[in-house]
């Protein structure tokens, strides 16, 4: 991994408009929003605001180069090394895209270099290697026929990605879908646009056909919306919340698009007295606070062992008096601000919602400084399941700490929820923790430790987490159509 150790200059805006079958342009209607540094809150630059017009356009050429152009007809690995292509060129540009990162989002500018940048080029390798080994098989039926199926790319393929990883969920949805042969049309979120232009550029210098990939930068109610809505566009990936998914679901019903969601949770995390406790601190900490508690699997419902329960938050409030929160273009910084203020009210909101339920807060409690989105690393102690704090998605750096006391208890109530993204158990007891790992119900079940990820392992979620996986050779699933083939030898 990068390491980061001096001040980071602040990048170069280069993209700001619409990227459409290889041209950048206004939008149609000539408007622009602006998008900000969130440790300041001043405007970093206006960006084109895509609408239907523009989407319409973006759909267009994906389906041109998908039908006509030179993507429909190149070798799959050929695909493959493009990919590679484009990988190497992020790399080479790992450092101005890590500062775009911190611009556009706020977050530190050691995780943006050590986390986010290399594991996108991870990513996009990773699939890389797919893009030749996608194939059907051969099948025995009865009578004088040979039958084989096909996996084909499902065709154009909307995209709608968070705010809250930028660039890692450009890699995440672009992956699979090059790889699988598919074109994409890609809206970005409105709070982070501009790691997503980048690297449409990027794909560019590396040789990608133009049209393959499509940028529209816009609002969920208008670009985003289009995109679902639109006849042309034969699948969607979305990345988000729950209620937007939702929206989605019912505006893509009249086309039956093929869906796949990664959503939100609250995870459990899960801490038995026979724990590790300086391991399981530490990853408790890291669970929720890492990206400003900003990421849809945080462990934010920590249960802890009655015997150890008072030990373990003393420690995880030491932490937090200790968490340097600044300026993420320094290099010491441990958490940076919020994305925007919507995320910052709505934090703090929670934060006085957990206080007049009756809940303790041991750290934190408040904004940080006098400018920017800036949220005390807030720890709450004798939390009830039935609180909102316990229940609901807050999405910022507020960690819920509640008891338990035995096994057939802390499985029932960690299932008591309506998401199921990710889940923990930390316990040097290996068969206890693998009984945990199978009950619970979660996409992902870590097991002393939280907030492994890696390209060739699949992310989702349970109930109202989602729809389909992400990563490995899952997230390929979606991206492909199998079509069966059935040859007559009489």
């Amino acid at each position: 991994m990068a390491t980061v150790s001096e001040p980071v200059k602040r990048p170069q805006i280069r993209q700001t408009q619409c990227f459409i079958g290889g041209k950048w342009v206004p939008s149609a209607s000539g408007k622009t929003f602006p998008t900000y540094h969130p440790a300041t809150e001043e405007v970093i630059a206006d960006v084109a605001e895509g609408d239907a017009d523009d989407v319409d356009a973006a759909v267009d050429a994906a389906r041109e180069a998908l039908e006509k152009g030179a993507w429909s007809k190149m070798d799959a690995r050929d695909r493959g090394q493009l990919m590679y292509k484009l990988a190497d060129l992020i790399e080479d540009e790992a450092d101005e895209l890590a500062a775009l990162e911190t611009l556009d989002n706020g977050k530190p500018i050691h995780d943006a270099s050590t986390a986010d940048i290399p594991l996108v080029v991870d990513c996009l390798r990773y699939y890389a290697g797919f893009a030749d080994k996608i194939h059907g098989q051969t099948i025995p039926v009865r009578g004088n026929y040979f039958t084989y199926t096909r996996r084909e790319p499902v065709g154009v393929v909307g995209q709608i990605i968070p705010w809250n990883f930028p660039a890692l969920m450009v890699a995440w949805k672009w992956g699979p879908a090059l790889a699988a042969g598919c074109t994409i049309v890609m809206k970005p979120a409105e709070q982070t646009p501009l790691s997503c232009l980048r690297m449409a550029r990027l794909a560019q210098k590396a040789g990608i056909p133009d049209g393959v990939i499509n940028v529209v930068p816009g609002y969920g109610p208008t670009a985003g919306a289009s995109i679902v809505k639109h006849p042309g566009v034969d699948k969607v990936a979305f990345t988000g919340e729950m209620s937007t998914a939702q929206t989605i679901m019912r505006d893509a019903s009249t086309t039956l698009k093929r869906l796949t969601f990664e959503l939100g949770g609250k995870s459990p995390n899960i801490v038995f007295a026979d724990a590790d406790l300086d391991a399981a601190a530490k990853g408790a900490h890291f669970a929720l606070y890492f990206n400003q508690g900003q990421c849809c699997c945080a462990g934010s419902r920590l249960f802890v062992e009655d015997s150890i329960h008072d030990e373990f938050v003393d420690r995880l409030a030491e932490m937090n008096t200790n968490r340097r929160v600044g300026d993420p273009f320094d290099p010491t910084t441990e958490q940076g601000p919020q994305v925007d203020q919507a995320q910052f009210d709505k934090i703090l909101n929670y934060i006085e919602i957990g206080k007049s339920e009756g809940a303790t807060c041991v750290t934190g409690g408040n904004r940080a400084g006098d400018r920017g989105y800036f949220v005390q690393p807030t720890l709450f102690t004798n939390v009830q399941d039935e609180m909102k704090i316990a229940r609901e998605e807050i999405f910022g750096p507020v960690l819920s700490v509640l008891r338990f006391s035995d096994f057939d208890e802390i499985v029932k109530r960690a299932n008591n929820t309506s998401f199921g993204l990710a889940a923990a158990v930390w316990s040097r007891d290996i068969g206890k923790a693998h009984r945990i790992a199978q009950k619970v119900r979660a996409g992902t079940v870590w097991v002393n430790c939280y907030d492994v990820f890696d390209a060739a392992a699949p992310f989702g979620g349970f109930k109202m987490s989602g729809l389909g996986r992400e990563l490995g050779e899952a997230g390929l699933q979606a991206y492909t159509e199998t079509k069966t083939v059935t040859v007559s030898l009489g």
